[in-house]
């Protein structure tokens, strides 16, 4: 199966929290948005060096953002006004939704969204 992985599923697989573990064997992407999150969130948590680290291994899973996403992540974002999703998240569903890919995340806003593989830390 193929994946898109939010920064939520990122974060937790550069932890080495095991329930994710198993995904590394499937064919995972991500977008730049996502990435940038990630860099950021471990940058706070950690060194500059395991967040470097981190973000090149996840770098090769990019997948291109369209000007369409973006329109159609706006106005998802827009009709779930009530969640607090962010933008990026947002645009990581939309296009995994676009790309046909399973959109992998523990983000509680997400989990009884179709085609959302829920994984709780």
């Amino acid at each position: 199966m193929s994946y898109f992985l939010d920064t939520y599923a990122m974060i937790e697989i550069a932890n080495g929290n095991f329930k994710y573990l198993k995904y590394l064997n499937e064919k995972l992407f991500t977008s730049l948005y996502n990435l940038y999150e990630l860099y950021f969130n471990l940058l706070k948590n950690y060194n500059e060096n395991i967040s470097k680290k981190a973000f090149f291994h996840f770098k090769k899973k990019i997948i291109q953002i369209k000007d369409e996403h973006i329109f159609k992540a706006s106005r998802f974002k827009l009709d779930n006004k009530k969640k607090n999703l962010s933008y990026v998240d947002c645009l990581g569903y939309i296009m995994s939704l676009e790309y046909e890919l399973k959109f992998l995340t523990g983000d509680k806003e997400f989990e009884n969204l179709e085609n959302v593989e829920f994984v709780k830390k």
